[in-house]
């Protein structure tokens, strides 16, 4: 496991996050837990000055693959999928967002997986303006198979 603090740094030293002006918050030890915010910027606002919908999915794109595959282990193949923005009302201002996972829901991934067969699991997070209104939600499809040890000849 990657310690959650200098990932946290980091990210924030990452230069897709730095120039969108993406600051990663707090990452769990556990990985179970992470925040980011947004800047609004000259950098990242579009023709009518409202958040660039790339930078509200930037802000948002490898956490919930990070935090599973920490929880999960190197005995799972994790990778992101797919990807849904939905655009519910313009972001100004400063826009942030928080990501969970829970035992269940690693639990049930685990069931899932023990076959080899591959998973398809949804995650969800919302992005909110600093009145706490939604205004982004984006859904992320994991893609999650176990590793199979080959058998020895």
């Amino acid at each position: 496991m990657i310690n959650a603090n200098l990932l946290r740094r980091g990210m924030n030293l990452w230069p897709p996050f730095l120039g969108a002006g993406v600051t990663v918050e707090h990452i769990a030890q556990d990985f179970r837990h992470a925040r980011v915010r947004l800047k609004h910027g000259l950098l990242n606002r579009n023709i009518v000055g409202v958040h660039f919908g790339g930078s509200l999915f930037a802000m948002t794109d490898p956490f919930f693959m990070i935090m599973v595959s920490q929880n999960l282990g190197k005995g799972y193949i994790i990778w992101d999928q797919a990807a849904k923005i939905e655009f519910l009302k313009p972001g100004k201002g400063k826009v942030h967002a928080s990501f969970d996972i829970n035992q269940e829901q690693l639990d049930e991934i685990i069931t899932a997986a023990e076959s080899g067969d591959k998973v398809l699991r949804d995650f969800v997070v919302d992005v909110k303006d600093q009145e706490d209104d939604v205004v982004a939600r984006i859904t992320k499809t994991l893609y999650i198979r176990k590793k199979i040890k080959k058998a020895e000849v």
